[in-house]
C-alpha cells in the first residue's frame, strides 16, 4: 500500500438519507482515518447525476474503507486521485453495489485541466 490520494462518492435516495448521514458522521468522527468529508449534496453535481457525498482518505486506508462503506448498504464509487480524471471515475474505478451512469462530459480529459483545481488535490 502507498500514501496515495482516494476518493469514494457515497451515493443515496431520499430514503437512504438517514443512512448516508450516519455513515456521514462515522467519517467525521474519522472512523477509519479520512483526510475529508464533503458535505451532502443532494442534487446532481460535476458526474455525479444524483445525490452523494465524498470522502478523501490514502490508499492505506482503502481496505478500511470499503470495508464501511459496503457494511452501510449504500452505494459508492471509488477511485485514485490521479491526472487523469476521466480514468478515475472510470476505468480507474471501483464500484460499490449497482454503479452509476456518470455524467462523463464534465470530467477533465487526460492531460487536460479545465480550468478548475482539482477537488481535494490540497487535501493530500
Amino acid at each position: 500500500m502507498s500514501d496515495a490520494p482516494y476518493h469514494a462518492h457515497i451515493y443515496y435516495s431520499e430514503e437512504q438519507g438517514p443512512a448516508a448521514r450516519a455513515l456521514r458522521d462515522r467519517f467525521i468522527g474519522a472512523q477509519p482515518r479520512v483526510l475529508f468529508v464533503g458535505g451532502m449534496t443532494d442534487r446532481p453535481v460535476g458526474p455525479h447525476p444524483i445525490p452523494q457525498f465524498e470522502v478523501h482518505f490514502r490508499e492505506d486506508n482503502l481496505a478500511e474503507v470499503l470495508t464501511v462503506i459496503e457494511a452501510s448498504g449504500l452505494r459508492a464509487l471509488v477511485h485514485p486521485l490521479t491526472e487523469d480524471d476521466l480514468a478515475d471515475h472510470t476505468t480507474l474505478a471501483y464500484w460499490i453495489g449497482d454503479p452509476v451512469e456518470l455524467d462523463v462530459e464534465v470530467l477533465d480529459p487526460p492531460g487536460m485541466n479545465q480550468g478548475v483545481e482539482r477537488f481535494g488535490k490540497t487535501d493530500f
